[in-house]
């Protein structure tokens, strides 16, 4: 049985890696779970999952825990409550977990980049959901792989598809798959995207999206920021970086198709011209059982995927002047050092802006851009740890100081009028 530590366990990864340990309670068991402000779902996972330890991430909220759970104790219940750890300490402490096998990181952000390299530093397996940790870190995450011996499981669809894909090659048995060094072979990976909220609206017409258009996903269940990143198709962008960091591909041989079907989660071409390909229904829950199960697969009673069902599967070229973060994405990979970290930060913060309703959607690449265009004077070429969390904080900074300006200039109008 297969201990496993759920990190952002509220959160639709977490959630979703619970619903699988429910589903297969022979082979896995939680022993940690760390989680942001909702109480309420941590303590029915708690209550369900039995964890040895839970870290919260605002441990102010410490003391509340611990009172609705000792409240949770009766006679006939006596269940030992578990550690109780809070702040970033305490999520190192859940990410590091001794009796973890497998670490599952859900944290939505570049706020699961210190829990992620605690996971490696004490030579934990990760299935990897957080793509930021890899964008804005992947010169500092890579090297600490090297020596603690971790792997890093893509827990996403489409780094899961490439990862499944590469196992099929002769080389399977003696490459070090996901950890950046590139397999024998694989010349070109194509990422497939659904194109999103806004796959059919033309580009003027983005001029008028709002919020609950940008976070309606028309394939996949996901939380509100990753939503607004498919429809922004930076999410693809995101993961063009990670591919590049994950399977030691360069630029140029990494693409982006959309692919409104969400049938194929993304294919590789290999040096004879074959191409390999993973299929399955949009859900998000096989790759993430792939990635706690592997190197076995697991029999699920799950739906299976019929092509005649589906009818028909449709490609075609993203449009650049539609979807400009995907540019950017592209531009900010291939400059590298500490770029991919600002690129990743701008853009949390310009999204979360945006959910606020404190900036338009088209606002969003425009926040990016000129984040990235100001650091490129002081850009780290071989960032070390503290230089990813400096430019991490100064572009976040950077973007909210952009839209106060904006928001003082539009209140000063509106006065003069």
């Amino acid at each position: 049985m297969k201990a496993i530590s759920v990190l952002g366990s509220t959160g639709s990864i977490g959630t979703q890696t619970l619903d699988i340990v429910d589903e297969f309670p022979d082979q896995f068991r939680v022993v940690a779970l760390s989680a942001g402000r909702n109480l309420s779902l941590l303590v029915t996972q708690i209550e369900k999952h039995h964890p040895e330890v839970v870290a919260l991430a605002d441990e102010s909220l410490l003391p509340e825990l611990k009172n609705r759970l000792m409240a949770l104790q009766t006679k006939t219940r006596p269940d030992p409550l578990p550690q109780l750890v809070g702040g970033p300490q305490g999520l190192d402490v859940a990410a590091s977990w001794a009796s973890a096998d497998l670490v599952v990181t859900g944290i939505v952000g570049c706020a699961g980049l210190l829990p992620t390299l605690a996971a490696i530093r004490a030579g934990k397996d990760l299935a990897v959901a957080n793509k930021e940790t890899l964008i804005a870190a992947g010169p500092v995450v890579l090297p600490e792989l090297k020596k603690s011996g971790s792997r890093l499981l893509p827990a996403d669809s489409e780094h899961s598809a490439i990862f499944q894909c590469l196992q099929g090659t002769p080389w399977r048995d003696t490459a070090r798959l996901s950890t950046g060094v590139p397999t024998p072979g694989l010349r070109r990976i194509q990422l497939t995207a659904s194109g999103g909220a806004f796959r059919d609206w033309t580009a003027s017409e983005l001029k008028k999206a709002t919020v609950a258009d940008a976070t309606s996903h028309p394939n996949w269940s996901m939380g509100k920021k990753i939503t607004v990143d498919s429809a922004s198709l930076m999410n693809k962008g995101l993961e063009v970086i990670e591919a590049h960091y994950l399977f030691g591909l360069d630029y140029d041989h990494i693409e982006i198709v959309i692919h409104p079907q969400s049938i194929i989660h993304s294919m590789i071409e290999l040096s004879d011209s074959s191409v390999l390909a993973q299929l399955g229904w949009p859900d998000m829950k096989l790759p993430i059982l792939y990635c706690m199960s592997w190197p076995s697969r697991l029999e699920t009673p799950w739906r299976r995927l019929d092509l005649t069902e589906v009818g028909q599967l449709s490609f075609r070229a993203p449009d650049p002047t539609k979807y400009p973060c995907m540019d950017l994405a592209y531009a900010a990979g291939r400059a590298g050092g500490t770029m991919p970290a600002v690129l990743n930060a701008a853009n949390e913060e310009a999204v979360a802006q945006f959910l606020e309703e404190k900036i338009h959607f088209l606002d969003i690449p425009e926040m990016i851009e000129g984040a990235c265009e100001r650091h490129k004077p002081d850009l780290a070429a071989h960032p070390c740890l503290d230089d990813v969390l400096e430019v991490d904080q100064w572009a976040r900074l950077a973007v909210r100081e952009k839209v106060n300006r904006g928001t003082k200039r539009m209140a000063s109008a509106t006065m003069a009028a």
